[in-house]
């Protein structure tokens, strides 16, 4: 089929580039709007005992959660002070219907629930807002922010909806700088790479493309369900990064095939795009699907933000990968050798990419190096990784709190003031029984306030048959301290009735829970998809296994790193946040999804050019040196631009994404360094011909209808078969 397409470009490049460039018109054009189809929210898990809790809440009561608090404080006036009061009045009453579903400000409120600063010089306004949804709650936060603003008084927006407000704002931003930031470095980078500007651009322009169509998809995907703004940071970081890695395989392939030909043949370039097509071709299209079959098990997850990263992510690939095998070698053989058109000076002697004899150069002698010892390498480079990961075994959890966002962020500062003017800061859970007789409450009440560390449980609301109740404790909803309260207070009982706890500390306990029952079916579903995939590309069973696990170890080592930064606090004060002692329970299920797919992106592309000289000769030792050779390069020059792409994200203010940049780029580094360095040639070194092992039928299958790089039937070592049991035989050439 890649044969077929590649002749298909060499014959009719022109079509193909002009209708790709249509096709991206009319994706651009449509895919603009998408941002005014994205939600803001979609952080909670619909089935679980929080969010059915509020669900009831909401039915019975109207949304009863303290969502927003207004701090009103003053130097001159204190809160008992008309003025003061006055002030606060008419932005309550000014606050329109449909906004809120509560208000209690605090000349409403008792006196013992602490609403006004030990200095009385500061008072609180909380607010419930009122909607269904998460995105409901963030839209009509929106239009009351500057509602509250009250003139005469310093004015602070405290609470969850705050942090989200900021997070999503401030998120905003950070894509921008880091597109900015990052895309000047890429195109630099890319022309001291490829030596040339035509090469050079070549990349940017499949990053355009892949950023286009990646959002033209997400907005079709949004008239059918819910896609999360986050999607957009996901299409960003994968469809420059890919773009950029495939754009290299592919230009740096059609380089090599173009050198090896006549200069005066007139069909060279038709001819190259046919190599490079049934070669690099074949690679980008099985990375591109191995990695968007990992961002695809993110859609497993009952949170819809997690899901959109799974849309984001699989529609950015795709995309890149169609660019990358349709408009770009469209150009390639357009341009022909004008490719290398704008060489800079020192390049104008060699090409980039040059073509080396096999077995010839620094990364073969490398090679050559680990292979001698490859027991020893193994052994040093496993341990070194493993005592890398080892912060991982104390990893604690939990959710978003203001100490995600800058300190000088409005809901951070907020968050602060609440702690120091009005007591220490206090957590709540929202406590919902039904079918409770009178007596039944007061004893669920009395037992729930002799939990360890609840210091009060107020009534809320009721009816005849549900009755609403708060407790309270101190500390931050996010420790670990206060979501073993949460899961005290679910073991109260309710006697003849039911209870359901819900709050912010309840819902990073169901978080937790959710991501953790399904985190093994996103691994089974990667796992088996990627044993899949490349048995398919390399007709072993050994190679996926091998793979598998290496990709692993090298993940767990950069969450490792992860875990010491940003839940042990090292490095805080040089990398500008404030640690909070856990880490994000979704960043490592959407850093494994990342790092599973691009860790792959570079396995596939090595074992491309291992298996490519393996059909040729039968000699593993050679094909593994050959293949470190001709990738050695272009692995490390594509992990350097696809580092400056994730470390911009590194960049952020937000916690969360500066984890998520920081951590993908620690694990590419290693990857591309250690993994593919070392580990690689010296386990298929250790394994011998047992790489290219598979069962008899699996094996016969795989002779008939194998993808073989190059579209070559048959070579020396891959399909020698034993007469005894017809199994592929790792001692037969």
């Amino acid at each position: 089929m890649i044969e077929r397409w590649g002749d298909l470009v060499a014959r009719r490049a022109r079509a193909v580039l002009l209708a790709g460039v249509a096709l991206a018109i009319a994706a651009a054009v449509y895919g603009i709007g998408v941002f005014d189809s994205l939600s803001q929210g979609g952080f909670d898990d619909p089935g679980s005992e929080s969010a059915r809790e509020l669900a009831l809440e909401q039915e019975t009561f109207g949304n009863k959660s303290v969502d927003v608090v207004a701090i009103y404080s003053s130097e001159d006036l204190t809160a008992s002070d008309p003025a003061f009061r006055q002030t606060v009045e008419d932005v309550v009453t000014a606050i329109p219907d449909g906004l809120t579903s509560a208000v209690v400000a605090y000349y409403d409120a008792p006196a013992d629930q602490g609403l006004v600063s030990r200095d009385r010089h500061a008072a609180q306004v909380r607010i419930s807002l009122a909607g269904t949804t998460q995105d409901d709650y963030l839209r009509h936060y929106d239009e009351l922010a500057p509602i509250l603003e009250a003139d005469g008084l310093e004015t602070d927006l405290a609470g969850a909806f705050a942090v989200y407000n900021d997070v999503n704002e401030i998120t905003s931003e950070d894509l921008e700088r880091a597109e900015l930031l990052s895309l000047p470095i890429v195109v630099l980078l890319a022309l001291l790479i490829f030596g040339s500007l035509v090469a050079a651009s070549m990349p940017a322009l499949v990053g355009l493309l892949a950023m286009i169509g990646a959002l033209a998809v997400v907005r079709l995907l949004t008239q059918f369900t819910e896609v999360s703004v986050f999607a957009v940071n996901v299409i960003s970081l994968l469809g420059i990064g890919l773009a950029i890695d495939y754009a290299l395989f592919v230009i740096s392939r059609f380089r090599e095939e173009l050198a090896l030909l006549p200069a005066d043949d007139p069909d060279a370039s038709a001819t190259a795009i046919r190599r490079t097509m049934a070669t690099a071709g074949r690679t980008v299209l099985f990375s591109g699907l191995t990695v968007a079959a990992a961002m695809a098990s993110l859609l497993i997850f009952p949170q819809a933000f997690l899901r959109s990263m799974g849309y984001g992510g699989v529609a950015a690939v795709l995309v890149a990968v169609l660019a990358a095998l349709t408009v770009l070698p469209a150009v390639l053989r357009l341009l022909g050798r004008r490719v290398d058109a704008g060489r800079l000076p020192w390049r104008r002697r060699a090409g980039a990419f040059a073509v080396e004899a096999d077995g010839e150069g620094r990364w073969a002698g490398f090679a050559r190096a680990v292979m001698r010892r490859p027991v020893v390498v193994i052994v040093v480079t496993v341990a070194l990784l493993l005592v890398i990961a080892s912060p991982f075994l104390g990893a604690r959890w939990g959710s978003v709190d203001h100490r995600v966002l800058p300190d000088d962020a409005p809901a951070h500062v907020a968050a602060d003031k609440l702690a120091s003017d009005f007591g220490p800061e206090t957590s709540t859970a929202s406590l919902l029984l039904r079918g409770a007789t009178e007596q039944e409450v007061a004893d669920y009440t009395r037992e729930v306030g002799q939990v360890d560390g609840i210091v009060a449980v107020l009534p809320v609301d009721a009816t005849a048959d549900v009755t609403l109740l708060r407790a309270v404790w101190e500390g931050n909803s996010q420790t670990e301290r206060s979501q073993d309260i949460v899961t005290a207070l679910r073991e109260v009982d309710p006697g003849a009735g039911s209870a359901l706890v819900g709050g912010l500390s309840a819902d990073t306990v169901d978080l937790i829970a959710s991501v953790g029952d399904h985190l093994p079916w996103m691994g089974l579903i990667v796992v088996v998809v990627m044993l899949v995939l490349l048995f398919l590309a390399f007709g072993s069973v050994v190679l996926p296994v091998k793979a598998v696990l290496m990709n692993l170890i090298s993940i767990t080592a950069s969450f490792g790193v992860v875990t010491w930064i940003f839940s042990d606090g090292n490095l805080a004060d040089l990398l500008g946040f404030t640690p909070q002692g856990f880490l994000d329970a979704t960043n490592p299920i959407l850093m494994l999804a990342i790092l599973f797919g691009l860790s792959m992106d570079y396995e596939v592309f090595l074992l491309s050019r291992v298996r490519e000289q393996w059909d040729r000769t039968g000699d593993n030792d050679a094909a593994v040196v050959s293949g470190v050779q001709k990738t050695g390069r272009i692995i490390t020059s594509a992990a350097l631009l696809l580092g400056v792409v994730i470390g911009a994200f590194g960049t952020s203010g937000i916690v969360f994404m500066k984890m998520l940049g920081i951590g993908m780029l620690v694990a590419l580094l290693i990857d591309a360094t250690i993994v593919r360095g070392l580990l690689v040639p010296a386990t298929m070194k250790l394994l011998g011909r047992w790489n290219w092992w598979a069962p008899a039928p699996m094996a016969r299958w795989w002779d008939r209808h194998g993808f073989r790089e190059g579209g070559e039937a048959g070579a020396a070592g891959g399909h020698a078969e034993t007469e005894a049991t017809g199994e592929r035989s790792p001692a037969v050439v």
